[in-house]
């Protein structure tokens, strides 16, 4: 309980009134006799009321509270939290109310004023962004109560436990499920190239038409229909991805709001949603994290959920990137030929360590090594030389970009296909490379 604006005005008022009634006799100003009792009436009449005012507010019933809070939030996006206020006060109220937020969340607008009427409920929001995916709890919520004399405010903690899972920001991806796949590929910026060749799932037969191969007759259908019969074809759906991804301390570089890690976490996802609506099976391997996780490959739209309920909570560490290790553990777990997206922040020193590991999972799947590439690398390349100090910077930049290009370069020289990308721009890029290996083939 604190002493409320209007009782320290008050008392500031009595204080410099007995000043006043002390400073005017030295002075030699005389005053009334009644004047002192007077101020001690004054004070002893506050003292009282105070005293009244604050146990009179220490009876006071707390209101109820409710609050609906979302159960899923999407990492960086702004959602509405409501809180209701239910009391029986006979009078008007204007109540603080502030909800203890988690600390890896903004929030606005916060503390509020409130006013509570008499025989109503009162509902009001606020809305929270979050900074980190993760499983957050919402404990209590507190409640700055006025005196009936408004001497007095008094702070109460009522138990409200919530709490809320923050996945990555997948909400665009569901959103687009009401559309084709095509169309809303494009609309990200992802180009699905001219086919190149034939899918190899045979899908049906049908008539010969304009434009068709002669390699697509059947003859024995043919013989019996006395047309000519051609096989169709479809890209191949029974294919597997499975994503071997990085949460060590190279994945920690921040560009923009979310990490390195957040940008090919969401690449990942969304490279997962595109190949599940290709009828392919997705899954998904960590390494170099707190405690390493493996989904396995499963095809349908629900496996959707499963990865994001596997890695919502994932957060890259300080813990060193052992690639050897992570290859020789997803071999032990991934028996079927797959395709291995490595996702990853290559650096010139991987270079023995990393071409042991790719060599072995080159043997038994497909593999493609993704490595994000800092954005400020690419700024300070195109920032004009005006200095020593910008000199430095340029050279160390270029030297840098040099070697890791020259790592990829002997990476693509023995056979391993490197996507090099920046953080913003892996997802389409991720995507487009899929579906031209998918049109091609290749997979």
């Amino acid at each position: 309980m604190k002493p409320s604006r209007a009782l320290l005005a008050l008392v500031a008022g009595l204080f410099g009134l007995a000043l006043l009634l002390g400073a005017l006799p030295a002075l030699g100003v005389d005053l009334p006799a009644q004047l002192q009792p007077l101020w001690w009436g004054l004070l002893c009449a506050l003292l009282l009321l105070g005293l009244l005012d604050a146990i009179w507010l220490r009876r006071l019933p707390s209101p109820r509270l409710e609050r609906a809070l979302p159960g899923n939030l999407a990492l960086g996006r702004w959602s509405d939290v409501r809180l209701t206020l239910h009391h029986g006060y006979g009078r008007s109220l204007n109540v603080g109310v502030f909800d203890q937020v988690p600390a890896a969340m903004d929030f606005e607008p916060l503390p509020q004023q409130v006013a509570l009427h008499p025989g109503e409920h009162t509902e009001f929001g606020y809305r929270v962004r979050p900074l980190k995916r993760g499983h957050f709890h919402f404990p209590a919520c507190e409640l700055q109560l006025p005196s009936p004399l408004g001497l007095w405010r008094h702070k109460r903690v009522l138990d409200l436990p919530g709490e809320a899972r923050v996945y990555p920001d997948f909400a665009r991806l569901y959103g687009a499920q009401l559309k084709a796949v095509d169309d809303w590929l494009s609309q990200l910026g992802v180009r699905q190239r001219p086919r190149r060749g034939l899918g190899l799932e045979f899908h049906q037969l049908r008539e010969f038409r304009d434009g068709d191969t002669l390699r697509q007759i059947d003859w024995k259908a043919t013989a019996r229909k006395r047309t000519p019969i051609a096989r169709e074809y479809q890209d191949e759906r029974d294919q597997q991805i499975v994503f071997l991804l990085d949460c060590g301390r190279r994945m920690r570089s921040q560009d923009g709001d979310l990490s390195h890690f957040d940008h090919a976490l969401n690449a990942s996802l969304l490279l997962s949603y595109v190949a599940l609506r290709q009828g392919d099976a997705v899954g998904l391997s960590t390494f170099a994290a707190e405690r390493d996780r493996f989904v396995p490959p499963v095809k349908g739209p629900a496996q959707l959920n499963v990865l994001l309920n596997g890695v919502y909570d994932l957060d890259s560490t300080l813990r060193p990137a052992d690639f050897s290790a992570a290859a020789e553990a997803l071999l032990a777990r991934q028996r079927r030929r797959a395709l291995v997206v490595l996702v990853s922040n290559l650096r010139d020193e991987d270079d023995a360590e990393l071409f042991s590991a790719v060599k072995r999972l080159g043997r038994q799947h497909r593999l493609l090594v993704v490595s994000l590439r800092e954005e400020i690398l690419d700024s300070l390349r195109h920032t004009p030389v005006q200095g020593f100090d910008d000199a430095l910077a340029y050279c160390g930049t270029v030297n840098y970009l040099n070697a890791r290009n020259s790592l990829h370069e002997r990476l693509a020289a023995h056979g391993v296909p490197v996507l090099d990308a920046r953080p913003s721009e892996l997802g389409p890029q991720l995507v487009s490379r899929y579906l031209a290996w998918k049109k091609a083939g290749a997979l």
